[in-house]
């Protein structure tokens, strides 16, 4: 696959998951401003979800690892700061590896979570979050 600058990877991941939930009967609604702390909002059945679209490759254990923190630069440096649960209802994970989003409240886990897409070597099961057990809305 080619490689794709910042910008342009979390572009592909919101159009990915555009679609996705387009094909899970959503319609969706981008926000006018890029400052919203969510990407898109999807609306169904008089239900509405913001949604915070991250692109994430598998790291070296086969897994999808996601901090919920977000991160910018200005001139004094880069700065980051917690992720406000409150302003998100679901987070859309794409992984350009499986080609596939991954949906969760994130109001469920901590500081981060790792979905597995592959078994972990140690043959671990428990509280192991397999990445196909996420792959639809909740």
């Amino acid at each position: 696959m080619a490689r794709h600058h910042t910008k342009e990877k979390g572009d592909l991941g919101v159009l990915k998951a555009q679609l996705d939930l387009f094909e899970q009967g959503f319609m969706i609604l981008n926000p006018v401003t890029e400052h919203a702390p969510f990407d898109l909002v999807a609306y169904r059945g008089g239900r509405f979800l913001r949604v915070q679209v991250k692109y994430k490759s598998l790291d070296g254990s086969g897994g999808i690892t996601v901090h919920f923190r977000s991160s910018w630069a200005d001139k004094d440096g880069t700065k980051m700061r917690q992720v406000d649960k409150d302003e998100i209802d679901l987070y859309c994970i794409y992984c350009p590896d499986t080609d596939a989003c991954y949906y969760f409240d994130p109001k469920l886990f901590g500081r981060s979570v790792t979905l597995r897409v592959e078994a972990p070597k140690n043959n671990q099961s428990r509280h192991v979050k397999y990445a196909d057990d996420f792959r639809r809305v909740p």
